[in-house]
C-alpha cells in the first residue's frame, strides 16, 4: 500500500488553535469484519491491534477529568472489541453520550445476535454508514451482501425504536462518495435517501450525515495507483472554502489511538501526524492533563482541505 504522508505534510493550510474540549473520538482497534474500498484506516477481519482494558480505563478517567460530553467510538467495527460494553456502560453511568459508528452488517452477525438491543438499552446514538441507497454501488464499494445485510440492520434497529420521532434512540446515515469527487449537497441527499429507503423497504433514519473521501491509506494509496492523487488534491485545494474553519470538528474534539497515543483528529492519527504538530514526540493519553490543550496549535497538513472543501466535512457530516 503506498504512504501518503510525505505527499500531504508540506501545506499551506490556514494555522488552527483549540478550542474547548468537548467530544473524545476513540478508535478501539482496526479489527472489522468488513474491507471498505473507502476506509481511511485499513481496517479488515485479519488487523489484530485492539486496545487494552488499561487504555480504555485511561479514557474514562480523561473524560471524568476534561467534563467530556461525548464518546465518539470508531474502528475497525468498535463492537467487536471485547470491552466495548464495558466502556459504553461506564461512560452512560457517567451521563457521557456514547456515539457507535457501526457499519451496521455486525448486527447482523450471529455473534452478536443482541448487540442492537444493548445499544438500544444504553440509548447509544448510532451512526452507521450506508454510501449509498442503491445496492449495486454499496456491495461495489464494501463488498457482496452488504447492502442486504445494512438493510435487515436497519430494520432491526426501526423495530427497537432507532430513527423514529420522540424514541430518543438516534440514528443517522453516512454518506461517502463511490470516487475522488466531492459528495454533493447533504440537505436533498438526505431526502433522496429518506425518500427511497421508506418508499422501498420502509426505513426511517434521522439524519444523513455526507463525508468526503480522504486522501489517505487505502483510498489514499488507490488514487496514487490509478494516477489520481495529485488531481484530487487539487480539487480538494480548489474547493476550500474559509467559512468551514470555525466549524472543524478538530477544534473541540481529541482523537485516541488504540494504543493510547493522542492526535488533533481520526485522519491525522492514520497519519501519525503528533498532536499540535507533526515534528513533536507522540503524546500518550496517561501524560496528558486537559490544561495543555487550551489554545494549543492543531497540526495540520494538505488532507484537511478535505474537510474544508465546498459544503466542508467532518464525522458529523457538513459543515455549512
Amino acid at each position: 500500500m503506498h504512504d501518503t504522508k510525505a505527499l500531504l505534510i508540506d501545506s499551506d493550510f490556514p494555522a488552527l488553535f483549540r478550542k474547548p474540549l468537548e467530544v473524545l473520538q476513540i478508535n478501539l482497534g482496526y479489527l472489522c469484519n468488513l474491507s471498505c474500498l473507502h476506509c481511511h484506516v485499513n481496517a479488515g477481519p485479519k488487523r489484530t491491534e485492539m486496545m487494552s482494558r488499561e487504555t480504555v480505563d485511561q479514557v474514562l478517567a480523561l473524560a471524568e477529568a476534561a467534563n467530556i460530553h461525548t464518546l465518539d467510538l470508531t474502528g475497525g467495527a468498535p463492537e467487536m472489541h471485547a470491552d466495548f460494553r464495558y466502556l459504553v456502560r461506564a461512560a452512560r453511568d457517567r451521563g457521557i453520550e456514547v456515539i457507535d459508528r457501526c457499519n451496521l452488517t455486525i448486527l447482523e452477525d450471529p455473534a452478536y445476535a443482541d448487540l442492537a438491543e444493548f445499544l438500544a438499552a444504553q440509548q447509544v446514538n448510532i451512526v452507521a454508514s450506508l454510501p449509498c441507497y442503491l445496492e449495486e454501488n454499496v456491495d461495489k464499494q464494501r463488498g457482496k451482501g452488504v447492502f442486504k445485510d445494512s438493510l435487515a440492520a436497519l430494520l432491526r434497529l426501526n423495530r427497537l425504536g432507532y430513527g423514529r420521532p420522540d424514541s430518543g434512540l438516534e440514528l443517522n446515515l453516512v454518506f461517502n462518495p463511490q470516487d475522488a469527487v466531492l459528495p454533493p449537497e447533504q440537505q436533498p441527499l438526505e431526502l433522496a435517501y429518506k425518500r427511497h429507503l421508506q418508499q422501498h423497504y420502509g426505513i426511517v433514519f434521522n439524519r444523513l450525515f455526507a463525508i468526503a473521501n480522504m486522501p489517505i491509506q487505502r483510498f489514499g494509496s488507490t488514487l496514487i495507483s490509478h494516477g489520481r492523487f495529485e488531481s484530487y488534491l487539487t480539487l480538494l485545494k480548489s474547493s476550500f472554502r474559509a467559512d468551514n474553519l470555525e466549524n472543524l470538528m478538530c477544534l473541540n474534539s481529541l482523537s485516541i489511538d488504540w494504543l493510547g497515543y493522542v492526535y488533533d483528529c481520526d485522519f491525522n492519527q492514520m497519519l501519525d501526524l503528533s498532536l499540535g504538530a507533526a515534528t513533536k514526540p507522540k503524546l500518550h493519553i496517561s501524560e496528558l492533563h486537559p490544561e495543555q490543550l487550551k489554545n494549543a496549535p492543531i497540526a495540520t497538513a494538505t488532507h484537511c482541505y478535505g474537510c474544508t472543501a465546498g459544503q466542508g466535512s467532518s464525522c458529523g457530516g457538513a459543515l455549512l
